[in-house]
């Protein structure tokens, strides 16, 4: 695959009471994305506020291209309300925001044999929707679905298309038992037609499962600083994404993932604007090539 992935859905801003912090599933993993070297094409809608403005800037401080980012003059930038419990986020998500408008993108060029990369909250309205179903078909057989569970804005109806053939699909362990019976993800992957499900257990580490077996499992390190788990997930996302284009083998991918999404819950929020700790990781994963 080459190394520009679409990574289409929500950028919007966690708000911890006063404080404002730039995120998104999406954003995130196309944020950690292009700090590891590539240039993923982000599609994605804000409001023309003060809020899409500070988006699109921190975007293009950081090199990312801004061309499928649309502005909606009707509706807000995406906002988000997070409370956290011992370090674990939740979320009270608002509704109408601009990224449910995301309308079909001008030629992303570049990108013909990648990976597509999408979340499920995008699909709560129609509209986003039906551009994301549109983006799917050019990428058969490359498509990367991140299952985010976020009541009240799913459902079972509007879920199961996006599953249904998806090349990888990525959720953690409470989201599977509410998909399948007893949270089996091999089951998962076979009725759904899912090339792989990578299922993640937070401090217990994740496991890869095909349609017939359990594949593998890894143990992630020890968070020693926790400062939350905002964007743990999205961390590991990304490193998954990297892996599978580099075409790195599971037991390495999965390793390394979850050692990125250890080292996020260390910092406050999702993101972190250092440049020097992707420039560390890659140096060290280029260091220990097998591992």
């Amino acid at each position: 695959m080459d190394r520009f992935p679409v990574i289409m859905g929500e950028v919007l801003f966690d708000c911890f009471g006063d404080d404002s912090v730039l995120g998104g599933a999406p954003f995130n993993v196309a944020w950690h994305l292009q700090g590891f070297g590539l240039n993923p094409r982000f599609v994605s809608r804000v409001g023309a506020d003060a809020l899409g403005a500070e988006a699109r800037a921190r975007m293009q401080d950081w090199g990312l291209d801004t061309r499928w980012l649309a502005i909606d003059p009707e509706h807000p930038t995406g906002r988000v309300s997070v409370h956290l419990t011992d370090g674990q986020p939740s979320y009270d998500i608002l509704p109408a925001q601009a990224y449910d408008y995301i309308l079909p993108p001008d030629a992303l060029g570049g990108c013909g044999d990648s990976l597509f990369y999408h979340g499920s909250l995008v699909a709560r309205s129609e509209v986003s929707r039906a551009t994301l179903l549109g983006l799917r078909a050019a990428f058969a057989g490359r498509v990367f679905v991140d299952v985010n569970l976020r009541d009240p804005w799913w459902s079972m109806v509007t879920l199961w298309p996006l599953v249904v053939g998806a090349a990888w699909l990525k959720l953690n362990e409470d989201e599977a038992i509410r998909l399948v019976e007893a949270g089996d993800a091999a089951r998962l992957a076979r009725e759904r037609q899912a090339g792989r499900v990578v299922l993640t257990r937070g401090a217990q580490g994740a496991d890869v499962y095909d349609g017939r077996e359990h594949l593998h499992h890894v143990t992630p390190p020890t968070v020693v600083d926790l400062v939350d788990a905002v964007g743990a997930g999205d961390a590991f996302s990304a490193v998954v994404i990297l892996g599978l284009i580099e075409d790195w083998a599971w037991p390495v991918l999965l390793r390394r993932a979850t050692a990125f999404a250890a080292r996020v819950c260390g910092w406050r929020g999702a993101l972190s604007d250092d440049r020097t700790i992707y420039r560390e990781i890659l140096s060290d994963w280029r260091g220990t090539a097998s591992s």
